[in-house]
């Protein structure tokens, strides 16, 4: 009696052991790979220049959405949107100081919903933007608790960078900064700002790669997903790099990848003709809080004035995209080391995009093309990869498509539309018009739409953090952009008669998509 009671207990045992099994290798893992400040500056892209062997590497397994764009140029709102798949609005996250949960105390993220349904969840590294969240990282999120970079994750014989830095000659310059705050008397807020003004722009050290904070968390990330390998559930891991935004710190063997010298400059760096000056930012990110060689100046549009330095910050960005390149590579080494590539649908993307210079001005913070048009590529099991689609898609489009490849039910309410259909034939189309919005100040919100041929964009004049955009809010400017004949966006087209009903068509769809929030 005894020995059948064992028996049965041993088969309950086993039965439990491969009914576990079963669910993992019936539901496939996410690996989502978030990257800040990245724009489709990679092969896949058809870029020539810049080198990103890993990124076109995954795309030859999945999908790349070429006319991918966020809804709204700057981390944090882009962030909440996306890992809620909520538009801004909704979130009513549009700076980076308004704790998401404060809005929506009951939102469920998109790594919560996974858990919900099962999934082991954790992350690492720039994901939400931390001035969104709580401390942890949005700790409803996580059924694991959200990973740090500690001391001993860094390269040995590094500590942690300071700010971002490891060279002599940057902490010199800090220090040279602290002791002229301290000479001024100001007061310890006064001085935090007046270190974050007196920043180099760029470094290249001849360091590791896991001596900066994208390599320890590719390394860690990577031990991370060891563990998560040996466990029945499937699992939800976010890994997020930081680089390439400002400032550009990068080995120096990602720099010698370019030739500074033979660095083009943006070909259009005016405004657009007919186009409002609220269009614009004057690239605060940059001047505000970085020291540029030379002592650059901007003149009336925004446009440093040297091309030596252009070149300085374009290398910069080049290097810091080949070097975040690096680590996107070693992370999927190590997903393939750990057996998991044949089960793991690997979704990548970079919050917004960033100004190079175009229309003088550097940066994200614009509805223009180059900051709201962002890289998107999926690779899941089952589909085949190395697949281009030319349709428009967007950052809320990630969680209801995610749902759909790991087989459930997609949560009520998204704003998006999966992209499944396009990941099994790229030339179908899921949806006509992207949206993207921007504000500035309190006081006004600018709203883009973007089809495959046309940018239209609408600015009201409104108090929308206390009342909503509507039909009543008034109109300050509208832009409308034509990228068959003008891909540099030279001139707003908006009041040309020629393209008169092309523009009461675009209203019309700002009426349906924006003003009554479908």
């Amino acid at each position: 009696m005894i020995h059948a009671k064992k028996a049965l207990l041993l088969c309950l045992m086993i039965a439990c052991i491969l009914s576990a099994a079963g669910q993992r290798q019936s539901r496939p893992n996410v690996l989502m790979i978030a990257i800040d400040d990245l724009k489709p500056l990679l092969g896949c892209y058809g870029e020539t220049t810049v080198l990103t062997p890993h990124m076109d590497a995954l795309a030859k397994k999945g999908t790349v959405f070429l006319k991918n764009y966020c809804q709204q140029a700057v981390c944090a709102p882009t962030r909440a949107s996306l890992l809620t798949g909520l538009r801004p609005d909704v979130t009513k996250v549009w700076d980076l100081k308004t704790q998401l949960r404060d809005m929506l105390p009951d939102v469920v993220t998109m790594p919560q919903y996974f858990r919900q349904q099962g999934y082991t969840t954790t992350g690492i590294g720039k994901v939400f933007d931390n001035r969104s969240v709580d401390k942890q990282q949005d700790s409803p999120s996580w059924s694991l608790p959200y990973e740090k970079v500690e001391e001993n994750d860094y390269a040995q014989g590094f500590g942690r960078p300071r700010g971002q830095y490891q060279s002599k000659a940057s902490h010199d310059q800090m220090d040279r900064a602290l002791a002229q705050a301290k000479t001024l008397g100001l007061n310890p807020k006064e001085t935090d700002q007046f270190m974050n003004n007196h920043r180099v722009v760029v470094e290249a050290a001849n360091i590791p790669d896991d001596a900066y904070m994208d390599g320890a968390v590719a390394r860690k990330a990577g031990r991370m997903l060891q563990n998560l390998a040996q466990q029945a559930q499937p699992f939800f891991l976010a890994v997020g790099f930081i680089k390439p935004h400002l400032p550009f710190v990068a080995p120096q063997k990602y720099w010698d990848l370019y030739n500074r010298e033979s660095i083009e400059l943006a070909a259009f760096q005016q405004f657009a003709k007919g186009s409002p000056k609220h269009a614009y930012q004057p690239s605060n990110e940059l001047v505000g809080n970085y020291l540029l060689p030379d002592d650059s100046r901007f003149n009336g549009n925004y446009a440093l004035q040297t091309d030596a330095v252009q070149q300085l910050l374009i290398h910069g960005y080049y290097a810091a995209v080949s070097y975040v390149d690096a680590q996107v590579g070693y992370l999927l080494d190590q997903l393939k080391k750990n057996g998991l590539d044949k089960n793991t649908i690997v979704v990548l993307w970079g919050d917004h995009g960033w100004h190079l210079g175009d229309h003088g001005i550097w940066n994200k913070h614009t509805n223009f093309e180059q900051a709201t048009r962002s890289p998107l590529i999926i690779a899941a099991p089952g589909f085949e990869g190395d697949k281009k689609a030319m349709g428009v898609s967007e950052f809320v489009d990630v969680f209801p498509t995610l749902c759909e490849l790991a087989g459930l039910p997609q949560p009520q309410g998204l704003a998006g539309t999966s992209l499944v259909p396009v990941l099994k034939n790229p030339a179908h189309r899921v949806k006509d018009l992207a949206q993207s919005q921007y504000p500035r100040g309190d006081k006004m919100m600018g709203y883009a739409l973007r089809s495959e041929r046309y940018r239209f964009v609408v600015w009201y004049q409104q108090d929308f953090r206390n009342n909503p955009v509507d039909k009543n809010s008034t109109v300050v400017a509208v832009e409308l952009y034509d990228y068959s004949t003008d891909p540099l966006e030279t001139e707003n087209l908006a009041l040309n008669p020629a393209y008169a009903d092309q523009v009461n068509q675009m209203k019309e769809s700002v009426e349906k998509l924006i003003l009554n929030k479908q």
